[in-house]
């Protein structure tokens, strides 16, 4: 793979992260940020990619790293100083991103992946580094606290 194969697959997959570490994270900054971390973070080590053809779920698990670094270095921050919400922030909250939030890290992962990212159980479970059944499992579980968080809304 050259540089220019790189930031072509790159570019055409950068909707998709951004819309992954928009949930992972919450905001469209720190989105940004995370989605351009990865991709640099990917440039930096693309030689190393044995299997082309898994790319995307490559980047992809990148990109979860850098959202998992994003979110402990914001848990440090917090616990110096708490930070009061925007009232942007309250209006732009729907309750299926609010829900969303509300699940551990490891359903959430799950979640976003299958259906906000679109990948397959398969694909999931490589980018999470677990078995298809654990990814299988995680999901039923995340999909019926989400059904639990809504109805209570309702």
């Amino acid at each position: 793979m050259t540089e220019q194969e790189f930031a072509d697959r790159a570019e055409a997959i950068k909707a998709r992260l951004y819309r992954t570490a928009r949930l992972y994270l919450g905001s469209e900054a720190h989105a940004l940020d995370a989605v351009d971390e990865a991709v640099y973070q990917g440039f930096l080590h693309y030689k190393k990619l044995r299997q082309p053809e898994y790319f995307d779920t490559w980047l992809t698990r990148i990109l979860i790293n850098a959202c998992n670094a994003e979110l402990r270095r914001r848990k440090r921050e917090l616990a110096v100083a708490e930070l009061p919400e925007t009232a942007a922030e309250e209006f732009d909250a729907l309750p299926l991103r609010e829900a969303i939030a509300r699940l551990p890290k490891e359903l959430r992962a799950v979640i976003v992946l299958r259906y906000f990212q679109g990948l397959t159980l398969a694909e999931t479970a490589q980018a999470l580094g677990l078995p298809p059944g654990t990814v299988s499992t995680r999901q039923r579980r995340a999909l019926s606290l989400l059904k639990l968080h809504l109805t209570e809304e309702v």
